[in-house]
């Protein structure tokens, strides 16, 4: 740019330059939202100015600023050690130090209530982080461990590996806090990601292979079809339990009854996963609903007799859950006094049953560690 310009101010009268360059302090409001401001900027030293503010009363302020920073302010009590100060000549000086590095506090993500703390635990269980900070405002206590167990069971297409989760709580009370979440994995970052990227094709074409057009009771049986025809599964625990019985087929009860209840879900079908026990030992298997009813579904006793079938209440005999935790099965919804349909499964494959599926579910054995064709 060629030529010139002239800028005019007025002169400040009673401010040296030195004096300009420091925050003014004339108050306790004013003190506390400075010390605030350094922790939350993860600051370490900073000089301020003083003017009016009598020396006892700014000794006692301090003192009770250091204890609401490092005892009830959110940020303070997860991020601060220790705060020092000295003053003298109109000036304060205040150190901190920290058991956070400056990095660690800038990553700390707020948000609005439980609500928007669940959304952001759903982004990181899906991206794999290991750990999460959240400042919660509006906090009410929630059993964070849970929901992140229970995120992991109902989204089995996106999280891999359920992480053993701790989360620990800044402070102890009020509606602003801070929530550090670490979430601890067996299997990398990247080979997380990378099962990621071969589950969920899985997943989109067990939704092309619904029929659109069909019943729920169709819909539900080619889903069965779908899962049952990609190997002839091993019974087995995994640590990447949908990876596992997608892509090697392996898996427990959990794995089948979690998968099958994803795939039902997102082809537009109401399935939950149910955890009991099955002759005194450890069971998980579906509820679905067909139409107006909700049925039983164990994917692991459809596959030994060789075919999809359905069970209401009354026919689960030697299975135990908690009763009130689930709907009635076998009752139709529309008509409340009508009695559970006690009669019991058909002996033969519905005509809605697509053929192919196994006989029977194998034993672990070496081979069925490797991965399988699956196509």
């Amino acid at each position: 740019m060629e030529g010139h310009y002239e800028s005019v101010r007025s002169h400040q009268v009673g401010y040296s330059r030195f004096d300009r360059e420091m925050d003014l302090i004339g108050s306790h409001s004013e003190l506390r939202t400075a010390v605030t401001d350094m922790i939350d900027g993860g600051t370490e030293e900073k000089v301020f100015s003083l003017y009016d503010y009598p020396e006892e009363e700014l000794c006692r302020d301090m003192e009770n600023l250091i204890r609401y920073a490092t005892v009830s302010y959110p940020v303070g009590a997860w991020a601060v050690s220790e705060i020092s100060y000295e003053y003298g000549q109109y000036l304060l000086s205040v150190q901190i130090s920290y058991r956070r590095s400056k990095a660690e506090i800038d990553r700390i993500y707020t948000v609005r209530g439980i609500t928007g703390a669940r959304e952001a635990i759903d982004a990181a269980l899906t991206r794999c982080e290991d750990s999460l900070v959240l400042q919660i405002t509006g906090y009410t206590d929630t059993d964070f461990v849970q929901y992140a167990a229970d995120y992991a069971g109902l989204n089995p297409q996106t999280v891999m590996e359920v992480p053993q989760v701790t989360a620990q709580v800044y402070p102890q009370s009020g509606t602003v806090r801070i929530v550090e979440l670490q979430f601890n994995y067996q299997t990398s970052r990247e080979s997380l990601r990378d099962m990621q990227s071969q589950v969920r094709p899985v997943f989109s074409s067990a939704r092309l292979y619904v029929s659109s057009d069909a019943d729920d009771g169709v819909k539900l049986s080619q889903l069965y079809s779908f899962l049952m025809e990609r190997f002839d599964y091993t019974v087995q625990t995994s640590i990447t339990p949908s990876y596992s019985l997608l892509l090697h087929g392996v898996g427990d009860s959990r794995a089948f009854a979690q998968v099958y209840a994803a795939m039902c879900r997102q082809s537009g079908l109401e399935a939950m996963t149910v955890s009991g026990a099955r002759n005194g030992e450890s069971r998980f298997w579906n509820i679905v609903r067909n139409g107006d009813v909700y049925y039983h579904v164990d994917l692991l006793e459809c596959a030994r007799h060789g075919y999809y079938h359905q069970l209401t209440d009354e026919q689960m005999w030697n299975y135990v859950w908690d009763y009130s935790a689930y709907p009635v099965c076998g009752v139709d919804m529309t008509e409340p006094n009508t009695e559970p349909d006690e009669t019991e499964p058909s002996q033969e494959p519905a005509e809605s049953t697509a053929p192919g599926a196994p006989e029977a579910i194998t034993e672990p054995s070496e081979a069925a560690t490797e991965p399988g064709s699956g196509e």
